[in-house]
């Protein structure tokens, strides 16, 4: 039987390679060994950075977890963005802090027809804490 393949827009292609490479990143337990324990808390703002769409706070599963940690922008519209605190994350460890804070921009385009014009930069504050 033959199979007709669907083409990807250049959002879900971007979140599919995304999603490999979260996939074949190691868990947070296997990569520190040391952390215990994550709780991470997180708010969606819009551009202006005023406008707050949503917030979420959770324990995350060390064992399950990956060590690239990523979070999908908040806008339905937005191409090749998204957030990633897997850095923050990694200098937090490494520093053996109990609480980061911070903010992330994202980089990604408004929507597929603006994209290489507008910019997305919708808003994620973030918070760890971190247990050793």
């Amino acid at each position: 039987m033959y199979r007709q393949s669907r083409h990807l827009g250049p959002r879900a292609e971007y979140r599919v390679k995304q999603g490999e490479r979260v996939t074949a990143s190691p868990s947070l337990a296997t990569k520190y060994s040391k952390l215990k324990s994550l709780t991470v808390s997180v708010g969606y703002f819009a551009p202006d950075g005023v406008v707050q769409y949503g917030q979420m706070t959770h324990a995350v599963n060390l064992d399950h977890a990956k060590a690239v940690y990523r979070m999908n922008c908040c806008s339905d519209e937005c191409v090749q963005g998204d957030h990633e605190i897997t850095e923050e994350l990694a200098k937090a460890i490494a520093k053996r802090s109990t609480t980061v804070s911070g903010e992330l921009c994202c980089a990604g385009w408004q929507n597929k027809d603006l994209i290489r014009k507008v910019k997305c930069n919708h808003v994620l504050r973030y918070k760890l804490k971190l247990g050793y």
